[in-house]
């Protein structure tokens, strides 16, 4: 970010932006060099993509109209270009601009090097604890941000975060967000990773992802998340109950798991708010202040 051609594509896309109000085309396929697919996706594919003027550098995500329809997914999908396409945060993953042909509707996104978290935890199986803690304090300044501009997230877990070049976490997919100033009631996201008022179907707000980034800290370091259980039935009662318990290896500090049972709480307006958990102890001897992690595990 923060080079020549990012200016120039930041550009081209407020000038597309203004065409785009006159009835004229914003982006098309042709301005783009299409390269190799980085994933694939339950509506569409992701590819390494260069805009042709600019010569930058972004992943687009092609997605099919009649698999949106058929899932009734697409104001989920509109719901999402809206918000993410007006979040700055350098733990975010940018959204430049969107088209669509007859077929298919196109995402301009940031290209994350690093590629999906997820398939890194796969391999590391678990983190260390300066790793884990540089990417909670990095999710933490993210979810503060977003909370900040009234948007809830939803669905923080590793299969929607990436890893940028320089080793910095971002969170990638806003399908489940919510621009919101009420609490609301919907159910979704991943099962292991909802709080007890939304398994019980009561009203949520923000501090649903505060709950998320205490799952997510917790599978970081054990490298499963806390309630997981064989059937769907009895991961539902353990989060209810807030059946929180720690694996005897691998060893976790105290510290770690102190912020872990602060954020793990079934009352959402006891939960750590994020701006303390910025501040507690294991973050402040753990992550990397530049929120970058550089070793291997």
């Amino acid at each position: 970010m923060g080079s020549d051609a990012d200016a120039k594509l930041v550009r081209q896309e407020s000038q597309g932006a203004e065409n785009g109000n006159k009835g004229e085309k914003r982006w098309s396929l042709t301005d783009f060099d299409i390269g190799k697919p980085l994933g694939r996706g339950k509506f569409g594919n992701v590819y390494l993509a260069r805009e042709k003027q600019s010569k930058y550098v972004v992943a687009l995500k092609v997605l099919f109209k009649n698999q949106l329809q058929q899932s009734q997914v697409e104001h989920q999908l509109r719901r999402e270009i809206e918000i993410q396409s007006h979040l700055r945060h350098p733990n975010i993953l940018r959204l430049y601009g969107y088209f669509y042909d007859q077929a298919r509707v196109y995402l301009i996104l940031e290209y994350a090097a690093k590629g999906e978290l997820y398939k890194e935890l796969q391999r590391c199986k678990v983190f260390s604890e300066k790793r884990a803690a540089t990417y909670v304090a990095s999710l933490a300044r993210a979810l503060m941000y977003c909370h900040e501009k009234h948007v809830i997230h939803r669905d923080i877990k590793p299969e929607n975060l990436l890893i940028g070049l320089k080793g910095e976490l971002k969170i990638a997919d806003f399908g489940w967000s919510v621009h919101t100033c009420n609490r609301r009631r919907t159910l979704c996201g991943t099962l292991d990773y909802l709080p007890p008022e939304m398994v019980e179907g009561k009203e949520h707000d923000a501090g649903v992802d505060v709950w998320s980034l205490g799952i997510l800290c917790f599978e970081f370091l054990y490298g499963t998340p806390p309630f997981e259980a064989k059937k769907h039935s009895d991961t539902y009662k353990r989060i209810v109950r807030v059946d929180l318990r720690f694996p005897s290896k691998p060893v976790i500090s105290t510290s770690a798991r102190d912020l872990i049972c602060q954020l793990l709480v079934k009352d959402s307006a006891q939960r750590l708010p994020l701006n303390k958990v910025l501040s507690h102890p294991w973050i402040v001897n753990n992550a990397d202040p530049s929120g970058v992690y550089n070793g291997h595990n």
